[in-house]
This record gives structure tokens, C-alpha cells and sequence, in this order.
């Protein structure tokens, strides 16, 4: 592979993660906690950035080391652990999938009033069309970065033009208020960050453009940091945005918190930007989701393997289906948000598992410090998993 192609796959890795990482349902939810919790959600961002570093580089160093996908890797820590792991990423993206493509439709809603089952249909042939492509993953790895760089620009204005008040937002982020009540915001952001098909979206798109082995780590863990940095610039860029309108005493639409913050930000331009912001980060959530998921589900049948962008087109197709006949699949989305809070503990887990396995990793030495916060996510997202599963009781 020329260098020129290595860099694109390695920083179309990084920006499938990232994108991924920053769809629709984390717009929402950061400016709900935002307005909940004020300057006090600095530290929910700073915690769940450390436990996104956490998961994030044990997963990315592994795969790359191993060659190996996740499911793969479970396969060889416990036999048929993998295929379980793929069965449950599968129906988490494809519910979250459900999610982004409605997510996708509102953007072109609150941009151009276009009609919203219209809208769906529209953007699930945008993300179709992407896959039809023989040579897709160039394509994707451009795509999702432009829109990538969108979202930064767009929410970095608004953040701006707004003036936080910055000595509040550095007191809150390291001197909260109620810390021991910032545990449900942090365990909800960290599930929607990195909980099922995200976590190895980077590291199976690095796979596929085959840079794996421990002579490519160095370039691996450069991705990975890239991924992560992209995602938290996004992250703090939007705290800082929705906190400079919350601040002034304005109440969001709990409709739409996070177009409504937009809205009283900027105006109506503002508004239309937040359009474009929800639209970007949807379409490339819907291609990270459909990507991820299907190179999950590829090792039940080779079949799937052989016929993988069908499979990729399928995925989205089915999800554009429902969320065109359905609208609002909230229940579909509470559910699938406690299957990841229940999948990332296990998959990272295994990952840990897999660093001490020779016949996994071969003579590499895996760092003890992400061993050890590798551990400490493990346990915290265990726990929000348990607390996520009493939700399920009321969807029935």
C-alpha cells in the first residue's frame, strides 16, 4: 500500500470512529445534561473522555496487533463467544441505525422544511449510493472526514459567537457540583460513545485496508488518538455552545434541545446550522452503523462475507423501511441503548482478556496503564448496563 493510501485509510478510520461516536442521540443528550447540570457537565465531558481513551485504545492496539476483528478475537478467547457478540452488535446497529437515518431526515427537515418520511427515504439512498460504489472505502473514509470537519467548524462558531462564561465552565469541569450525581450523565454518554458497533468501527476499517501487525502499531495508536481528539472537540465544542445559552436563563425545547440552543445562539441562521450539524453527523453515524455491523455479522455466514456491500445496502435499506413506516422508534432506541450499555463490557472485556493471549497478540507487551483503566471502564459500564436493563421493563 503507497503511503498516500495508508494515510487516507488511517485517517478514514479515525473519522468513521469519531463520526460514530457523535450522532444524533449524543447532539440530544449533551444538551439535555447541559441544561440539567450547567458547568458541572465539563466534568461529565472530562470523565468520559478518559473513559473513551480507555476503551478505545485497548480496542484499537489489540485489533491492529492481532489482525483480528472483535468477534474473531472472542472466538479464540472463548469458542462461540464471537458469534454471540455479532448476533448482539447486528441488532444494536441496526436499531441505533433506525435512529440515525431519522436523525438524518430532521437535519434536511430543519434545513429546507422538506416533508420528513420524504426526507428518510432521501438519505438512506444518499448512504445506499456511497456503497454502491466498487471501491467504496476511499469514499467513505473522504466523506465522513468533510463532514467530519463540517461539524467542527459549524458548532465552533456558534460556541464562539456566544462567549461562555469560561471561568464557570473550568470551575464546574474540575470542581462539580453533586459529582456523586454526574454518574448516570457520564454512564449515558459513555454507552452512546462507544457502547456496541462503535468501538471497533476504526479498528475494523484499518483491517480491511490492511494495516494490522505490531510494525504498524505506531500508526494504528496515531489513528485511534486522531479518532478521539476529533470526537472531544465535538464534545467540549457543544458543551461550551449549549452552555452559553442555558447560562443566560433560556429554557430549551425539549423536543429538540440541541436546535434550540442553536436557535436562541444564532438566529434562524443558527437553526439552520444545527440542520446541517444533526444531518452531517447522522449520515456518517448511518454509514459507520451499517459498516460496522455487517463486518460484525460477516463471520456467521460466508455468504455475508462474500456479498459484503449487498449486505452493507441491505442494512441500511431495511432501516430506512422502518423508520419511513414508523417515525419514532423510541422504544426500539431505549432498547438498543441498554444493549450496548450490556455489549461494551463484554466486548472490552474480551479485548482485555485477548492481551494477555499469546495466541492472540504473539510476544506484544500491552501497556499495564490501559490494562488498568481498560479494567475500570469494564466495571463502570457493567454497572450502567445493569441500571439501563430496569428501562427495558417499560417498553412491554
Amino acid at each position: 500500500m503507497s503511503n498516500k493510501k495508508n494515510l487516507t485509510a488511517l485517517m478514514g478510520a479515525a473519522f468513521i470512529m469519531a463520526t460514530s461516536a457523535i450522532g444524533p442521540g449524543f447532539l440530544t443528550q449533551t444538551a439535555k445534561f447541559t441544561e440539567l447540570y450547567g458547568a458541572s457537565f465539563g466534568f461529565v465531558v472530562l470523565m468520559t473522555t478518559i473513559f473513551f481513551v480507555g476503551a478505545q485504545l485497548n480496542v484499537w492496539r489489540i485489533i491492529g496487533v492481532s489482525g483480528l476483528r472483535g468477534q474473531d478475537i472472542a472466538n479464540k478467547v472463548l469458542p462461540g463467544l464471537g458469534y454471540f457478540i455479532a448476533i448482539l452488535v447486528g441488532i444494536g446497529g441496526l436499531a441505533f441505525n433506525i435512529g440515525n437515518v431519522g436523525g438524518a431526515a430532521l437535519g434536511v427537515n430543519v434545513m429546507f422544511n422538506a416533508n420528513v418520511t420524504i426526507s428518510t427515504l432521501v438519505c438512506g439512498f444518499i448512504a445506499i449510493a456511497i456503497f454502491l460504489i466498487k471501491e467504496s472505502g476511499p469514499i467513505i473514509d473522504r466523506f465522513t472526514r468533510f463532514l467530519a470537519i463540517i461539524v467542527i467548524v459549524v458548532v465552533g462558531y456558534v460556541a464562539i459567537i456566544n462567549k461562555p462564561d469560561m471561568y464557570q465552565v473550568v470551575k464546574g469541569t474540575f470542581i462539580p457540583e453533586n459529582p456523586g450525581g454526574l454518574i448516570f450523565p457520564i454512564i449515558t454518554l459513555l454507552g452512546g460513545s462507544v457502547g456496541g458497533y462503535i468501538t471497533f468501527a476504526g479498528g475494523h476499517r484499518l483491517i480491511d485496508a490492511g494495516i494490522t501487525g505490531e510494525e504498524n502499531l505506531k500508526d494504528v495508536t496515531k489513528s485511534s488518538i486522531l479518532g478521539i481528539s476529533v470526537a472531544t472537540i465535538v464534545r467540549i465544542l457543544l458543551f461550551l455552545a449549549v452552555f452559553a445559552v442555558v447560562s443566560q436563563g433560556l429554557s430549551l425545547d425539549p423536543e429538540n434541545p440541541a436546535a434550540s440552543a442553536f436557535k436562541y445562539g444564532a438566529g434562524n441562521l443558527g437553526y439552520k446550522f444545527f440542520g446541517l450539524v444533526l444531518w452531517s453527523a447522522s449520515i456518517t453515524s448511518v454509514i459507520g452503523a451499517a459498516y460496522t455491523s455487517v463486518s460484525f455479522i460477516k463471520t456467521l455466514h460466508p455468504l455475508i462475507d462474500k456479498h459484503e456491500n449487498k449486505f452493507i445496502i441491505l442494512f441500511i435499506f431495511i432501516s430506512t423501511l422502518i423508520m419511513a413506516a414508523v417515525g419514532k422508534p423510541a422504544s426500539l432506541l431505549i432498547l438498543a441503548g441498554s444493549l450496548n450499555g450490556l455489549i461494551l463490557p463484554i466486548t472490552l472485556g474480551v479485548i482485555l482478556l485477548a492481551s494477555k493471549n499469546k495466541e492472540i497478540v504473539g510476544e506484544y507487551k500491552h501497556p499495564k496503564w490501559l490494562l488498568i483503566l481498560g479494567i475500570l471502564v469494564v466495571i463502570v459500564t457493567a454497572v450502567g448496563g445493569l441500571i439501563s436493563l430496569k428501562d427495558i421493563t417499560k417498553l412491554f
